[in-house]
């Protein structure tokens, strides 16, 4: 799965890249610009959802990955599939934190903005602190522009921009002519203005050339004259930085020291593609996933599509009903099910989930959250899908739910996921969300033979003989350690059973409806849900002196923002502890007890409290919500300052 993707190997330090064929040298005796040194920067750009913005963000993230540096991505994408152009529901933009030392969010306010128009300054000048650079392409500033997102006057020249370091460089026009001899018309040429802008940041932050120059030939394979107008651009914007005189600095970040081995940038939604793909592989099952395409998940089925010669199917099905359907169906017929969907395609699937709950089959059910409801928000992110995932269903019907911390902690999500499925005999939840599935992070490709096996043991022979001698097969027999009932492959001689949607007799799987029989098989299956705590880790707290009397606990996304924000208030001389639940249900066994050990316990969450609801009903502690539902990440700094005034509280509770 990694021949094809870039890769580098953990070292403990790299020089600086040397600049694009055909850029200026750095003559003895000539001007010198100074370099300075940096431990982490944080870069956004933004413009028009038609100037490239992703891509570029990309191509940056992926040359800073190679060069070493520990990274974490924010992608912002607008909800329309393309917004009249130079409007501010059209800004996209991406942002990229690096730096020389391990870090856990994207960063809560960038050091650098690229504006490619008025749009893109007017929807992202505020999270920009004053004294920040802030690039824009003046080419675009034009008096129609303005008038369109609200601009009276030009800020580029009334002085509303004095509290930045503005760099007025424009983009298109040197663009342009440095493509004169390309041949392309000036629309074409234009489009390139990306690169441009590429380049020269790839300058000012001595990123690595090599890399996207052969990103562009390969994209562009089958237009060799687009090809190497982006790469001339690329070129053009780097030797812009260098022999400009408007940028009298560049600066370096160095590599950070991370563990040895093969690395490369993940985001979370490849990264759970690749771990289901392993999981496939480890339990010896062909994969097979029903699904339909919804934002933000549909990027696991383009990927998963890829993957035939691991034996992968993918079904894109006219609806989430039929989606789930199927993947049920393939997993009766012995194969790693799974479906694919976000927030609104788990409602239409609610019944089909409840149906793997009675046959008792291994399904996986994905759910990358966004906002809602309904339709909601579907580029943005939120954690609101939890309590669906715990009750959205009729009856008594248990599953088993999941949640990755980390883009790159997807794939390990998935095999966790994939192994309680197996193994129990059961749907399982792993709740994703918007934020992890397009973020990115650095990932140590892990050694395949390391990996857990996931084998199961199918039913090969009758397991039950009635009262007259004969050898039958009973569905619902169970193993004594996990509840799990025997998976019988159809078609496997003597192994002719029912199931079904109807309530079974246990053991038999005859249809029944006696209250008795129900009453035992609703209790058994939130028994075998129970069981599951048993093979999952005890929850691990990070408690350094053993003295805090705060406990931050949290789930799925939120891991980055929190450790941040505990950093923080450590290094100021708080004292708090931390939590993160991976296993959302069954909770971790020790849960209860690590509650107890503190006077207060915060739950920071994208929804309103679902999680602190579920702690707060379970334990009877006085769990705290800190909640945001606005579509983006928390920020460090915002829950650092609410940690600190929970300390502050309980200190003075106890005065």
């Amino acid at each position: 799965m990694t021949s094809q993707v870039e890769q580098t190997e953990a070292t403990d330090g790299a020089a600086a890249p040397a600049g694009p064929p055909g850029a200026p040298e750095r003559r003895a005796g000539g001007p010198v610009k100074q370099v300075k040194r940096l431990d982490r920067v944080i870069i956004r750009f933004a413009g028009d959802s038609g100037d490239g913005m992703q891509l570029t963000g990309d191509r940056f993230t992926s040359e800073t990955a190679s060069f070493g540096n520990d990274l974490s991505t924010l992608p912002n994408f607008p909800a329309e599939i393309r917004a009249p152009a130079g409007t501010l529901p059209g800004v996209s933009s991406f942002q990229l934190h690096f730096a020389d030392h391990d870090i856990l969010t994207p960063g809560d306010a960038p050091h650098v903005l690229v504006a490619m128009n008025p749009a893109a300054l007017k929807a992202n000048l505020g999270d920009v602190p004053r004294g920040a650079e802030v690039i824009v392409n003046t080419d675009e500033f034009t008096k129609r522009a303005l008038a369109k997102v609200g601009y009276a006057a030009d800020p580029l020249t009334d002085g509303s921009l004095e509290a930045w370091n503005v760099h007025r460089v424009p983009l298109t026009t040197l663009t342009v002519e440095a493509l004169k001899g390309s041949g392309l018309a000036r629309k074409d040429a234009e489009r390139a203005k990306n690169m441009f802008a590429l380049g020269l940041l790839s300058w000012m932050y001595h990123r690595p050339t090599e890399g996207t120059e052969r990103f562009l030939r390969q994209k562009f394979a089958r237009k060799p004259e687009i090809a190497e107008a982006n790469v001339t651009a690329f070129r053009a914007g780097w030797n812009f930085g260098e022999t400009t005189e408007d940028f009298a600095v560049s600066y370096e970040v160095a590599p950070a020291p991370l563990p040895s081995g093969r690395y490369r940038n993940i985001s979370g939604n490849l990264a759970l593609a690749y771990g289901l793909v392993a999981a496939s592989q480890r339990s010896r099952l062909p994969l097979f996933l029903g699904s339909y395409p919804i934002t933000p998940a549909s990027d696991i089925l383009h990927e998963l599509s890829k993957h035939k010669n691991f034996g992968v199917r993918t079904f894109q099905a006219e609806d989430e009903i039929a989606g789930i359907g199927a993947a049920l169906g393939a997993a009766f017929g012995g194969s790693l099910a799974v479906t694919t969907t976000s927030g609104p395609g788990v409602a239409l699937k609610s019944e089909t989930i409840g149906l793997a709950v009675s046959l008792e089959l291994p399904l996986l059910v994905v759910d990358i959250q966004r906002g809602g409801p309904s339709t909601g928000l579907p580029t943005k992110t939120e954690q609101a899908d939890l309590l669906q995932a715990m009750y959205g269903r009729n009856g008594e019907a248990p599953v088993p739910v999941v949640a990755p911390a980390t883009p790159a902690d997807c794939f390990d999500a998935a095999l966790e996921a994939a192994r309680i499925a197996i193994a129990y005999r059961t749907p399982v939840f792993l709740l994703s969300d918007g934020y992890l599935a397009n973020g990115s992070e650095p990932w140590r490709v892990p050694d395949v033979d390391t990996l857990p096996d996931l084998a199961p043991v199918f039913a090969t022979e009758p397991n039950h003989v009635t009262e007259d001698g004969t050898e039958v097969f009973w569905p619902y027999l169970r193993d004594p350690e996990t509840l799990a009932r025997p998976w019988a492959l159809p078609g496997t001689p003597g192994l002719e059973h029912r199931i079904g949607g109807i309530e079974k007799q246990d053991g038999s799987g005859n249809i029944s409806y006696d209250p008795a029989n129900h009453d035992h098989m609703v209790r058994t299956r939130q028994a075998k849900v129970d069981r599951i705590a048993r093979s999952i880790p005890e929850l691990a707290v990070d408690d350094p002196t053993g003295s805090a009397r705060v406990l931050v606990l949290g789930w799925g996304s939120t891991y980055g923002p929190i450790t941040a924000a505990v950093r923080r208030v450590r290094a100021q001389g708080g004292q708090v502890a931390q939590a993160h639940l991976r296993h959302l249900n069954p909770f971790p066994a020790n849960l209860g007890e690590v509650l107890r050990c503190y006077d207060r316990v915060l739950v920071p969450e994208m929804n309103l409290g679902q999680l602190a609801k579920l702690i707060r009903a379970e334990y009877l502690v006085d769990a705290r919500s800190h909640t945001q539902v606005n579509g983006m990440p928390f920020k460090a700094e915002q829950l650092a300052d609410a940690i600190q005034s929970a300390i502050e509280e309980g200190l003075t509770a106890h005065v």
